[in-house]
Parts: structure tokens; C-alpha cells; sequence
């Protein structure tokens, strides 16, 4: 029998009601007990990570997640968490850590006393895969699929199917006897992929604020986060990575003392470099800007903060989002 370790760090699955609003209360142990179910895949023990909201997830608790991990001989691990940011810190755990079994990140949209709630059946459905050898990285497991980290999103505040990955689709689903995998099986970051020091995050002291492009944008709001102090911007643009003609001069003034990324709002498809005139892409890769590809805005701020964070500057900073 498989030996599968959960690592709770609270959410909507490990909430409880009260006057004051539902909070996370449950520990881990409680909901591997919820679900009698787990034991006909793994023998399943739980370990306390954190007793985070989704809303207000701490690098630090991200850190000791992928210390968990590397510490322990499991054959898998499941990671319990709030949804608002279950898919960043999937994504941040596949940059962390050389996983050669699966992690699955999973949560619920509804807490163990609500009616009709999706909590046994998601802790289910990640217990299944962590205990499963097809599958090796990280991964997020909700409503009977299973995503890799570096594509899945939140993608309805409250539909028990939020979790999709745009563009490419699930990794695998399951039915109540079978799993049907549907592509690769080996969920990594993707390029640039080389693990960051987990220090990176356990010491995760860089700035990064996040820039939105669209109209009328100007370059006021960036040329602020650069008199901060920032240490990193991401800047959201349009369409295959343009802003606003104000805003890319601002990013060229940007990139003389820090380095910027510039991400798409579309939820499909990569960045790319057509447009020539000021805020086109072409232009700001002139003025040295870097580009996410298909990585959204979130998880392009994650790579930065965590890169920055591990000291990475210059040309090899520059290959992380090559």
C-alpha cells in the first residue's frame, strides 16, 4: 500500500462556521478521518503545515511545504489549501522542489458541513493520485481531474469545476474505478525549469507589484513602484504582451535599474513580440523588457519574486523566462 503524507494548511476544507464568519479550524488529521475512503488507496498520515484563509497564503508556509516534502520518503503527498490561491502555490511548489512523486495540491469551494460539498471528493480524487506512480511533479487535483501546476487557474469564484487549465486541459480524470490520462504525465515548470532554492521562498523578501495596461494607462503608477524601492515589476499587458504608449516609455525607464516582465490578460495563449510602435512588443523587448509566454500574470509574478528573492539576476535571470 502506498504511503501518502498530507499536508494541511487550511482553506475552505479545514473551515468551520461561526458568528463571525467561517474560518479554518479543521486539522489535517480531521479530514483524512472525514473520508474512510482514502484507505482503500494509501496508507495516509497528516502533518501540520499552516492554518492559512486561501485569500492570505504566506510564502513562508509554501516553504515549509516544499521542505515537507523533501524531507520525508512518501511515495506521495497531498497538500490541502484554500482555492483563492491553490493554483500560485502549486506552481510556486514545481519551481521549489525536485519532486520525483506526485504532490497534489487540492481544496474545496464548499466546507465539510455545507450541502452538497466537494470536499471528500477532491481529497479523494488527490489521494488517488499522490498514490498513483504515473504521475511524477506537482499537480492540482479538484472535481475528479488532475492539472499540472504550472497551467491550471481558478477560473469561477464559486462553481465547483473552477479549476481548469486554459488552453491544454486536464492531465487525467477520474471515475469512481478508473483514471484516464489524457497527456503527459509529468508535471514540471516548464522552461527555465531548474528548482529555486526553497530559501527563496522561506526568505521571500523581494518586492514585486504587478502593473496594469489598458486604456488611457499611463506610466504614473509604474514610475511609483520604481521610486518605492520595487525590486521587480510585472506589467499585465494586452493582447500578445502590448500597453499603452505612456506605459511603455515608463517601462523604459524602468528596466534601467530593475527588471521587468510583461505578461498578457488574455486567459489563452503566449506572449509574442509584432508590434514596433511605443508599447508594442518589439519595442519593449528593445528596451530590455522580459516576457512571460503563456505563464499568466500571477504565476510570471511568482517566478520573478522567487527568482529575485534566490539572488538570480542578469542574463540567467533573463533564461527563466526565455
Amino acid at each position: 500500500m502506498p504511503d501518502v503524507r498530507v499536508l494541511s494548511c487550511g482553506g475552505t476544507i479545514a473551515s468551520e462556521p461561526s458568528e463571525t464568519g467561517a474560518a479554518p479550524a479543521k486539522r489535517g488529521a480531521e479530514l483524512v478521518e472525514a473520508v474512510p475512503e482514502l484507505d482503500e488507496y494509501a496508507t495516509v498520515a497528516a502533518e501540520e503545515i499552516a492554518s492559512h484563509p486561501g485569500f492570505d497564503m504566506q510564502f513562508a508556509a509554501v516553504a515549509a511545504v516544499a521542505e515537507a516534502v523533501d524531507a520525508s520518503d512518501a511515495d506521495g503527498f497531498v497538500v490541502t489549501h484554500g482555492t483563492d490561491t491553490l493554483a500560485d502555490t502549486a506552481y510556486a511548489l514545481s519551481l521549489l522542489v525536485d519532486a520525483d512523486v506526485p504532490v497534489v495540491v487540492t481544496g474545496s469551494q464548499r466546507r465539510f458541513d455545507e450541502v452538497g460539498t466537494d470536499a471528500p471528493a477532491n481529497l479523494l480524487t488527490a489521494v488517488r493520485a499522490a498514490a498513483s506512480p504515473r504521475f511524477t511533479g506537482v499537480f492540482v487535483a479538484f472535481d475528479d481531474e488532475l492539472h499540472a501546476a504550472r497551467d491550471v487557474e481558478k477560473t469561477h469564484t464559486n462553481a465547483l469545476s473552477t479549476f481548469k487549465s486554459p488552453g491544454k486541459g486536464p492531465v487525467a480524470t477520474f471515475t469512481r474505478s478508473e483514471t484516464h490520462v489524457h497527456r503527459s504525465a509529468e508535471s514540471t515548470s516548464g522552461p527555465g525549469s531548474a528548482s529555486l532554492p526553497v530559501a527563496a521562498a522561506a526568505d521571500a523578501s523581494a518586492t514585486v507589484p504587478v502593473v496594469h495596461s489598458g486604456i488611457g494607462v499611463g506610466g504614473d503608477e509604474l514610475d511609483r513602484a520604481v521610486d518605492a524601492g520595487a525590486d521587480g515589476v510585472v506589467v499585465e499587458g494586452t493582447g500578445l504582451g502590448n500597453v499603452s504608449c505612456r506605459l511603455g516609455d515608463a517601462i523604459a525607464r524602468a528596466t534601467e535599474t530593475l527588471p521587468v516582465v510583461v505578461s498578457s490578460r488574455c486567459h489563452v495563449g503566449p506572449t509574442d513580440q509584432v508590434y514596433g510602435t511605443p508599447g508594442g512588443g518589439v519595442t519593449l523587448r528593445e528596451h530590455s523588457a522580459l516576457f512571460s509566454g503563456d505563464l499568466p500574470t500571477s504565476k510570471a509574478r511568482i517566478k520573478l519574486l522567487l527568482a529575485l528573492s534566490a539572488g538570480i539576476e542578469g542574463d540567467e535571470l533573463a533564461a527563466l523566462f526565455d
